[in-house]
């Protein structure tokens, strides 16, 4: 399977519950070093003590701890989305999450504070930066929400992140280029498996889209048998489809199915020719 998770990370959203607006500022602290961006919305410097956070994509905590005197994080949370891109969440008051624990985007994460190393005092605000790499400070990247890059350096922004009802992923996009739907199933309301065939090339496709739990990696499974051959099956926790499932069967019947959340689907021997 195509690693789904990286693709999110160009997708972020405003670490916040949908809807709230929220102001950054890129130049308001010195210890800043490159596009980091520090978050406030309240009128008064306590005002936002103990709003929400949530997780701009989805992904894998890598770290949740106070960072003592190693430096002015305070309490952080680390987000790995995959392909080296990562998020970072300093300050807050409470931490929600731990490490090794899986996250969606929109999940809460943790709540504002003003937590540093000791000595250090500083009003309630997110300290939010976007990584890709291990070389600091030229692996902080400028902050892109909802596909839009932050109007740096300071902007007020109103949160699009809402719980996500539409998989961003086609049987096509996921099959790729020649390859049509000839046949589906619905895996109850968890999910749909494709059947897909390529004119071009005579190969069969099958891949499993999810409908729910979007972003979360949840049991998902796609397979395809080629009649006189053995199944080939692509099984595990992905966030968004299982597969893409390929084998050349032009001229032959093919048996093909997948798996949702508790919903499984076997088609019989069909399409034959």
């Amino acid at each position: 399977m195509t690693a789904d998770v990286s693709i999110m990370a160009t997708n972020f959203q405003l670490p916040f519950p949908c809807g709230q607006a929220w102001t950054g500022n890129s130049s308001a602290s010195s210890a800043h070093q490159s596009w980091e961006i520090d978050f406030n919305r309240g009128s008064t410097a306590d005002a936002d003590l103990g709003d929400p956070v949530v997780a701009a994509a989805s992904g894998t905590v890598v770290i949740s701890a106070h960072q003592g005197s190693a430096n002015g994080y305070g309490n952080l949370v680390k987000i790995d989305h995959g392909g080296g891109w990562s998020t970072y969440y300093a300050h807050l008051n409470v931490r929600s999450v731990s490490a090794g624990q899986a996250v969606s985007q929109g999940q809460r994460i943790g709540t504002v504070g003003n937590t540093s190393k000791p000595g250090n005092y500083i009003s309630p605000h997110l300290h939010y930066e976007v990584r890709l790499g291990t070389s600091y400070p030229s692996n902080i990247q400028k902050a892109v929400f909802n596909g839009t890059t932050f109007g740096y350096p300071i902007q007020t922004l109103t949160s699009r992140n809402c719980a996500s009802t539409t998989n961003p992923y086609t049987p096509q996009e996921v099959c790729g280029s020649g390859y049509s739907v000839i046949d589906s199933a619905a895996l109850g309301t968890s999910g749909t498996v494709y059947l897909l065939y390529n004119s071009g090339n005579g190969y069969n496709c099958v891949t499993t889209i999810k409908k729910t739990s979007l972003g979360s990696a949840t049991a998902t499974a796609a397979y395809l048998e080629v009649q006189g051959s053995s199944r080939i099956t692509d099984s595990g926790n992905f966030s968004y489809y299982a597969g893409p499932v390929r084998a050349a069967a032009a001229g032959k019947c093919v048996k093909w199915g997948g798996k949702a959340g508790s919903y499984v689907y076997d088609s019989p021997f069909e399409h034959c020719g």
